[in-house]
């Protein structure tokens, strides 16, 4: 039960009141728990008996534990969300009520194959629309079912609360939309471009569009200059450039969202790299689904609570610049498989002079409105964050 414990916030105490998310994974990825049926907006998850079981244990957890309140639970095919309330205090750290459940279904999984269960063991029925159904995997002896360890998020106030419910609701039509564009949701490592490589995840037809600009602003710009470059910039990105920043100052930050709650596309900058299984989340999922963004990061990922240097921000801006002055040449092939991207949304070829003064873009403008963008106000300030909460200027 030790790597139930490992890699926690050192600074909380895991027996004392507190809501938080977990997630726990199917050891190997195996999609024992459940199939995924319909696309997209229709998509949900057809528990297997061994899902089933997992659900239950984990609404029942306040039956072992009174100290817990379930809040929500989504099984996925692989993988397992839940959001629990400790009301009280604990008698026991958190790692060891995982662990206990996890040691439960994984008692379940095992007895399931035991000879009793295989003689009461359904005919095998066809799996209802589009399901592809998996075969049991029958476990070897002393096999476990879960991934060690479990990943847990503290959530505080009720904002927070509610959109990590919403998003636990939301997994299996995320997922469809996963399987339905798999390339814009591929993690891509080592990209060169210039003189480094980075990872990427995204739509990577937008490094090679032909106009780009890179947003670099001051943090010393005032409200009026702010409002000013965020219309600039919004123009720009209508007429058809892609907008590359790392979004650190207030001025990026508000370009960028204008762009972005626009519906235009956008190259963004991480400070941190990519968590192994992350995907964008909130509006950037959804953008990313339609091929209007692109992430990039020249770091590897990593936990820590920590400010961006000023080194940093240089060395991103820097790669903004490299990325609007050049296409991706020497990168891997391109994919074949990229019919889920729209047409609009790969770079235009015929030559024209580049809108603007955009900085450093190579001398072509998409023709017409390429990228799809009706007209609209810059976005209100805090509608959407396009950055890393520690991505701040010292």
């Amino acid at each position: 039960m030790n790597d139930n414990n490992t890699k926690r916030s050192l600074w909380n105490d895991y027996r004392e009141r507190n809501i938080y998310m977990i997630t726990l994974v199917v050891d190997g990825r195996k999609p024992l728990l459940g199939e995924l049926v319909n696309d997209c907006d229709s998509a949900y998850v057809e528990l297997s008996p061994l899902g089933q079981k997992v659900q239950q244990d984990w609404e029942q957890l306040s039956n072992y534990y009174p100290q817990i309140s379930v809040i929500a639970c989504q099984v996925m095919p692989d993988h397992l969300h839940g959001i629990i309330y400790i009301h009280r205090h604990l008698p026991v750290h958190l790692g060891q009520v995982i662990a206990g459940f996890k040691y439960g279904t994984t008692k379940a999984w095992q007895n399931m194959f035991s000879p009793a269960a295989q003689r009461q063991a359904a005919s095998p029925v066809k799996p209802p629309g589009n399901a592809v159904r998996c075969s049991p995997v029958q476990p070897a002896r002393k096999q476990r079912l879960w991934s060690p360890g479990y990943h847990d998020r503290i959530l505080r106030g009720k904002d927070q609360l509610q959109r990590m419910i919403d998003y636990v609701k939301d997994n299996p039509r995320r997922l469809a939309i996963k399987r339905a564009h798999p390339d814009l949701f591929r993690l891509q490592e080592r990209i060169p471009i210039g003189n480094s490589h980075v990872a990427i995840m995204g739509n990577r037809f937008l490094l090679d569009w032909p106009v780009k600009v890179q947003v670099q602003c001051s943090r010393h710009l005032t409200f009026d200059e702010i409002e000013a470059q965020s219309r600039h910039f919004l123009a720009l990105a209508q007429e058809g450039a892609v907008l590359v920043s790392p979004a650190i100052s207030a001025g990026e930050k508000a370009a960028l969202r204008a762009a972005f709650e626009a519906g235009c596309p956008i190259i963004l900058l991480r400070e941190n790299g990519f968590a192994p299984l992350a995907k964008p989340g909130g509006k950037l999922f959804e953008a990313c689904a339609k091929g209007k963004l692109l992430l990039v990061a020249p770091w590897e990922h990593h936990s820590a609570k920590r400010t961006i240097t000023h080194n940093q921000c240089k060395q991103l801006n820097d790669l903004a610049k490299t990325i609007c002055a050049t296409a991706l040449a020497a990168a891997e092939p391109l994919p074949t498989q990229h019919s889920a991207i729209p047409a609009a949304q790969r770079p235009a070829t015929s030559p024209a002079k580049p809108p603007g003064n955009a900085v450093g873009c190579s001398p072509v403008q998409p023709p017409g409105n390429a990228v799809g963008c009706s007209p609209v106000q810059p976005a209100r300030k805090g509608a959407i964050v396009l950055s890393n909460k520690e991505n701040k200027r010292k």
